[in-house]
């Protein structure tokens, strides 16, 4: 087959016979979608589990146990009188035994006449076979839904990437390391949000549609209100109004949100996307790093077993941590001291002198950005937090009280990636007004036809007073490839977004 995947189900004929099938069931009187319910008692890792523990004692006693599991059936062999099928439920998969003098000959004839992919139900007994196999023998068995297509062949799983993402509802069923990817996703926000319960951080929602284009770099996605009469955008942050509950007294706030940007597409990046911010008061940049350390240990343990994992072949320690400011990072990976510039034209000469292409006004501050983004961030595989960031990429961010050149701000890069962005939280509304005003007046001289506005309400709000404040914003979807050992982002997005085939 050219695609095992797709051909299987464009065969007319295959999905004929099964439509056939369903029309033969309803003449008799046996629609399987009019049936409403089944009494499930066991899953199948549960049967397994109890008879595996419960063997000897059983055997010993004469006494068997009785389930009813109920799936969809994955595999069948039929051999006359006898048959055997594996059924796939939520949790596994268990081998099913049955024949024609315990179901009777009606059923039993009907249950040959049964798919691959059928959801049943069945009632029976456990058992091990002769080959060692924990087993159902059935003494009942329920067509519950009848699958009108067919799983992809031999079923051992779809290989078109592409056919994978788009139909993840069979990706989910032939591919068991995809389940098993997404129970992992499940299990990794669940123990966030105990960690950050724990540390009495108030779990928090707030909008998802918004009144304002900020002056962020990042684009929005556009749409109408129509009672309203105006534009509104999908958010691309939390930060604004979370930290608007740190200024009404709700000292810990976190959010897990979805963000939406309407930019470009990799493997790192989708334009619908899970982060977690989190703010605490009283607190600043150190107690952001030393909770991200903290964490990311907990969900390594927890997770992966350790705190040394392997990420595509690469090993790295969850459990060590380096801390470095900028200016130490270029002059440790570029060998260039920022210390060592006279003016920002000495800057910009030293960026010359290296290749590395800045705009023609660019102060020492963006060339360090560059340079950093050019030598340091492809040498950071450990975990590394690097922090003291210039204050010109760092609208949000607190000023260094010693240098005022610097922000109280970090990020920190695991395997030549970034995974996260932490400030003590700028919170003198006088500096933030004009550092909204700089920003999204710079906005408009490189977008014209952008709408981006100041959010004044903001600035109000910290008008009233915000204590001092450490603020940290993460991606979920980046950190759950990282401990699943996922190559993509839409390896770990359930419904990645995918442009129609048609």
């Amino acid at each position: 087959m050219a695609d095992n995947n797709v051909n299987a189900l464009n065969d007319t004929s295959e999905l004929k016979v099964r439509r056939d099938k369903l029309q033969a069931l309803c003449d008799a009187g046996k629609n399987p979608f009019e049936i409403t319910k089944y009494d499930v008692t066991h899953s199948s890792t549960a049967a397994v589990a109890e008879f595996a523990a419960r063997e000897e004692e059983l055997a010993a006693a004469g006494e068997s146990i009785s389930v009813r599991v109920a799936g969809r059936m994955v595999g069948k062999r039929v051999m006359g009188k006898a048959s055997f099928a594996h059924l796939l439920d939520g949790e596994g998969k268990i081998q099913l035994y049955l024949s024609r003098d315990d179901l009777g000959e009606e059923v039993y004839a009907g249950f040959k006449k049964w798919d691959v992919g059928d959801i049943i139900g069945v009632e029976g007994i456990l058992f091990r076979t002769r080959t060692g196999e924990i087993s159902v023998h059935a003494s009942s068995v329920t067509l519950l839904a009848k699958s009108l297509l067919p799983l992809p062949e031999k079923f051992h799983g779809l290989t078109n990437l592409e056919q994978r993402y788009r139909q993840r509802y069979v990706d989910l069923i032939v591919n068991p390391d995809v389940k098993n990817t997404f129970v992992k996703r499940s299990k990794i926000l669940s123990l966030i949000r105990s960690y950050l319960d724990s540390k009495g951080y108030l779990e928090v929602d707030t909008p998802i549609l918004v009144p304002l284009e900020i002056g962020a770099s990042a684009r929005p996605f556009k749409t109408h209100h129509n009672t309203l009469d105006m534009p509104m955008y999908l958010r691309i942050e939390t930060e604004l109004y979370l930290k608007r509950l740190i200024v009404g007294g709700m000292n810990k706030v976190y959010e897990v949100g979805r963000i939406f940007r309407n930019e470009g597409m990799d493997p790192k990046h989708n334009p619908e996307f899970t982060t977690i911010e989190l703010y605490e008061a009283f607190t600043d940049y150190y107690g952001m790093m030393d909770l991200v350390e903290e964490l990311y240990k907990m969900l390594a343990k927890e997770v992966c077993g350790d705190t040394k994992i392997t990420y595509q072949g690469i090993e790295i320690d969850l459990g060590h941590w380096e801390r470095l400011t900028m200016v130490e990072a270029v002059k440790k990976y570029a060998g260039v001291d920022y210390y060592s510039w006279e003016n920002d034209e000495a800057a910009r000469a030293e960026a010359k002198r290296l290749h590395v292409e800045v705009p023609a006004d660019a102060t020492a501050g963006t060339v360090l950005v560059e340079l950093f983004d050019a030598f340091v961030e492809d040498k950071l595989i450990q975990p590394t937090f690097i922090y003291d960031y210039p204050v010109e990429n760092s609208p949000l961010a607190k000023r260094k009280p010693e240098d005022p050149r610097f922000t109280e701000r970090f990020e920190y890069f695991i395997n030549c990636t970034e995974y996260g962005n932490a400030f003590s939280e700028l919170n003198d509304p006088i500096d933030q007004r004009d550092r909204f005003e700089r920003q999204v007046a710079k906005k408009k001289a490189e977008e014209p036809e952008c709408n981006a506005e100041v959010d004044y309400d903001y600035v109000t709000a910290l008008e009233y007073g915000m204590p001092p404040t450490g603020g940290l914003g993460f991606g979920v979807d980046r950190l759950v490839m990282l401990l699943t050992d996922s190559a993509s982002i839409r390896d770990v997005l359930l419904f990645p977004t995918m442009k129609p085939e048609t």
